[in-house]
């Protein structure tokens, strides 16, 4: 089981804040195809995977407990 984060209006498209999802694969791609099968509205966003507290890209492997995923920041 993965615990998954979501943040800014990311929770807004998934109705929660976290959730636990059951996880099989390797890989960020393969996680994040999960999460948007469960939340299609994430399709067509744009957002950051952090694993660990580091930004993680799609080849990178899942090794950790907590996935967050993170909106687009404004800056100003």
């Amino acid at each position: 089981m993965i615990k998954v984060k979501y943040f800014g209006m990311l929770t807004e498209i998934t109705h929660c804040s976290e959730e636990q999802l059951a996880f099989s694969g390797t890989t960020v791609e393969e996680l994040l195809k999960l999460i948007v099968t469960k939340h299609p509205g994430l399709k067509s966003l744009n957002f950051q995977v952090a694993q660990n507290n580091d930004i993680v890209d799609l080849t990178a492997k899942v090794n950790a407990d907590l996935i967050a995923l993170l909106p687009p920041f404004a800056g100003g």
